[in-house]
């Protein structure tokens, strides 16, 4: 039995980052022998241990043979013949295919660590095209590794990929799970990049991939396209370290932008209501979890009216806070706040631009939410004289305080 540290784990301690998650192949083992050691199998689809003391994965070497489309369509072949080098082999980026022996030996036969010098992301050999999770895990290394591009005959095997249908035979959650992953590493928008250049954007969000090319009015948005425009908005949301619902909702904010008939271009009247509409089906598409999608809906159905906020009057601002729900729900309602203020900085020339309507709307929420609505409900017996009432004591309040 011959153990090493493999994956990311090496990848990350080469480049000098912490290391979080540890996984190791065990080469000339079997199943039985693991066992006996008493190592705890959790493996479904092949055999995986996880160590008795550290709880670190330990998976027997194996290889990989494509069976069917799609991330799932393989048979495994594990056995104490496997070497190190077939293993690693069926690995999708040379620097992911770099092991570490017990003594601290390097062992690289794909050339990872030349890889990591150049900052080039490259697939260690053709199999790469037999699962399409690669052409997501490539796009959000991209965004966590910002400064690495990917080698041109990469980008072209995974051009070749989605013109043969396999991007098609994704599944919501997986695909869904790679994007969050990638939205949350250091500059999204490299994940985007990527995605775009290849192909896979069109065929796994076409509502996003419709922004790019699309102008706005250049004084209101120096950098003119929306789709430019979309990726400096995520970017700064993850510098802020905003949290996934919010950049998912700065991602989705401007999808109506995609339809905006010709004629009217730059403008985009009417963009918010048509947002909403296409978020609700991407999300249904891609199964996108409640808090991402209740905030991205708000998000893109009220950027535009936010803006309006400073020019409002007091019973205005107080309706809107009602139509945002923000009284039951204030830290969703900050969320907005954010994801708006990532809207407004995410432009050429504004990055620290003052934001107002934000600063407002939280002055009339503490004002509204200083009303003890309990105590006014007890006085009647009516729903609508409670609600009328109810909002009679919260317009006082927020007259008070502006």
């Amino acid at each position: 039995m011959q153990i090493y540290l493999v994956g990311g784990a090496v990848r990350d301690e080469l480049l000098g980052l912490s290391v979080k998650d540890k996984d190791y192949v065990v080469v000339g083992s079997t199943p039985e022998e693991m066992e006996a050691a008493g190592y705890k199998p959790v493996g479904k689809d092949f055999p995986v241990f996880l160590h008795p003391k550290t709880h670190d994965e330990y998976a027997l070497a194996r290889t990989e043979r494509k069976t069917a489309k799609g991330y799932k369509g393989f048979a495994v072949h594990a056995s104490v013949d496997v070497t190190l080098e077939e293993d690693l082999a069926r690995r999708d980026l040379t620097i992911n295919a770099i092991a570490k022996s017990a003594d601290g030996q390097l062992i690289d036969p794909y050339q990872g660590l030349a890889d990591i010098q150049s900052k080039t992301l490259r697939h260690v050999s053709a199999a790469f095209a037999e699962d399409p999770v690669r052409i997501l895990r490539a796009a959000r290394l991209s965004a966590r590794f910002a400064d690495f591009s990917v080698a041109s005959e990469t980008n072209q095997l995974m051009q070749d990929m989605v013109s043969a249908g396999e991007v098609d035979a994704l599944v919501a959650e997986r695909v869904w799970q790679e994007l969050a992953k990638g939205l949350m590493e250091a500059k999204p928008s490299r994940m985007f990049d990527v995605l775009r250049a290849c192909g896979a954007l069109k065929k796994i969000m076409p509502e996003l991939d419709k922004l790019w090319g699309v102008p706005q009015p250049p004084q209101h948005h120096p950098e003119v396209y929306t789709g430019v425009h979309v990726m400096m908005v995520i970017d700064y949301a993850a510098k802020q370290n905003f949290s996934l619902p919010v950049r998912f909702a700065a991602l989705m904010h401007d999808l109506g932008k995609g339809t905006t008939s010709a004629e009217i271009l730059p403008r985009h009247i009417g963009h918010e209501e048509r947002s909403a509409s296409l978020l609700k089906a991407l999300c249904k598409r891609l199964r996108v979890p409640n808090d991402c999608k209740e905030l991205g809906n708000i998000v893109a159905k009220f950027h535009g009216k936010l803006h309006q906020a400073p020019q409002m009057k007091p019973s205005t601002l107080l309706e809107f806070l009602v139509e945002l729900d923000a009284i039951r729900q204030p830290a969703r309602f900050k969320d907005f706040l954010k994801a708006c203020e990532a809207d407004s900085r995410g432009r050429t020339g504004f990055e620290n631009c003052a934001t107002p309507a934000a600063d407002l709307m939280l002055k009339v929420l503490e004002a509204a939410s200083s009303v003890d609505a309990g105590a006014i409900a007890s006085a009647y017996s009516e729903p609508e004289k409670i609600k009328a009432a109810v909002f009679e004591a919260r317009l006082k309040a927020v007259k008070q305080a502006l």
